[in-house]
């Protein structure tokens, strides 16, 4: 393993926490801002459903998915920003016998 510079591990630390805030901003805001504006979000409908149901049913769920795939992607972004690459990693390891 190969060693970090301590303010390039800070920078990197403070980007995936950053990140890590952002998705729990959103997906806390997805799940009670339903449940907060549920009255004002029955006066519509989302495929025949009234949309306070469907985001409780279907739209939450849908939207923490689509923050996993977001958070792997700029993950690994944030990761090859800051050389912390596993395929890079991998690559140099490969074909490396330890010993017992």
């Amino acid at each position: 393993m190969k060693k970090i510079d301590k303010n390039v591990a800070d920078a990197y630390f403070r980007a995936r926490t950053t990140l890590v805030v952002i998705c729990l901003i959103i997906g806390g805001l997805v799940s009670f801002g339903v449940v907060l504006f549920a009255e004002a979000f029955s006066t519509f409908t989302i495929m025949g459903m009234p949309a306070h149901y469907y985001m409780g049913a279907q739209g939450a769920v849908v939207t923490f998915i689509i923050l996993l795939f977001g958070n792997a992607v700029i993950s690994d972004k944030i990761d090859k920003k800051f050389g912390i690459d596993e395929e890079q990693s991998a690559r140099i390891s490969s074909g490396k016998v330890l010993d017992h």
